[in-house]
């Protein structure tokens, strides 16, 4: 699943094309996505013109001049993208995707701008989903309403970071993936700020020192804001809005490394993988206490 590096890719490679367009017509190519269109939302969405993108965790945000704004969340595999006009149309599917690395019967909503191009929303799984809500009304929504700090945010920082581990047992990682803790934090991120930090993935939220939370703030912050010179990680089926991969992946110094030698200076540990949660933990036993 793309995690707040990729929707922030995203969004900034989409933000010069998007931001001041009318959105002139809409088709919908399905009723859903993985929760059904909001109700007229087609007619809702034409005629209006498109604010300055925004991002919550992991979730874009296209704000309108209607006042309401368009929240997206891609899911596994949702990849927003602007194409001029109706380039490739009379290809078929094989060769359409030999060009431009997606199949066009996953287009499940096109939107025609005032520009001329087009602003597509394709994904293969279908577990994204869009909204449209007031804008009054955002930040009461349940994915919203009690959400964490974001990390890369002034809020985020040690004093706040303690205060919502106080007194819990459960694992900092896990903590960490919390969005009530900190928004749009995801498994590879978790994994590579705690090995950066000396930390392990398995000691108690609680048992965090202030020194040991000032590290950790600052290697979450270090390693989003490296992630997203990158352009995030292509794992699987990641792509930025123009079909180039994200980077960030070969620098993974945990992350899917596990048989390899830890890269912390003067380590002589090997990277582990655990299941916690039912997700894969990689990690350093030596080096993360």
């Amino acid at each position: 699943m793309p995690e707040l590096p990729e929707v922030e890719t995203i969004k900034r490679g989409l933000a010069p094309r998007l931001e001041g367009q009318r959105i002139e017509a809409v088709t919908l190519n399905r009723p859903d996505l993985r929760l059904p269109f909001p109700e007229r939302f087609a007619a809702r969405l034409t005629g209006a013109r498109i604010g300055i993108l925004g991002r919550r965790a992991k979730y874009m945000l296209v704000p309108l001049d209607t006042q309401e704004t368009l929240v997206v969340h891609l899911g596994m595999s949702g990849r927003p993208l602007v194409e001029s006009g109706d380039t490739g149309r009379d290809l078929s599917p094989g060769a359409f995707f030999q060009r431009f690395g997606r199949y066009p019967q996953h287009d499940h909503v096109v939107m025609r701008l005032s520009s001329g191009e087009r602003f597509i929303y394709n994904d293969t799984r279908r577990f994204g989903f869009m909204l449209l809500e007031p804008d009054a009304a955002l930040a009461m929504l349940p994915a919203f309403a009690d959400m964490g700090p974001e990390p890369l945010g002034n809020a985020f920082e040690a004093q706040t970071l303690l205060a919502a581990l106080a007194g819990r047992m459960v694992p900092v990682k896990s903590a960490l993936l919390d969005q009530h803790v900190v928004a749009g934090l995801g498994n590879i991120y978790v994994c590579e700020a705690l090995h950066r930090a000396g930390i392990s993935p398995f000691r108690p939220g609680k048992s965090l020192s202030m020194a040991e939370a000032t590290r950790l703030v600052a290697e979450v912050r270090d390693v989003l804001d490296e992630a997203i010179l990158a352009g995030g990680s292509t794992i699987s089926d990641f792509r930025h809005e123009d079909g180039a991969p994200g980077y960030f992946q070969h620098d993974f110094r945990v992350y899917g490394q596990r048989g390899t030698a830890c890269r912390t200076a003067g380590c002589r540990g090997m990277i582990e993988r655990q299941v916690q949660s039912g997700r894969s933990t990689f990690f350093c036993a030596l080096c993360q206490s």
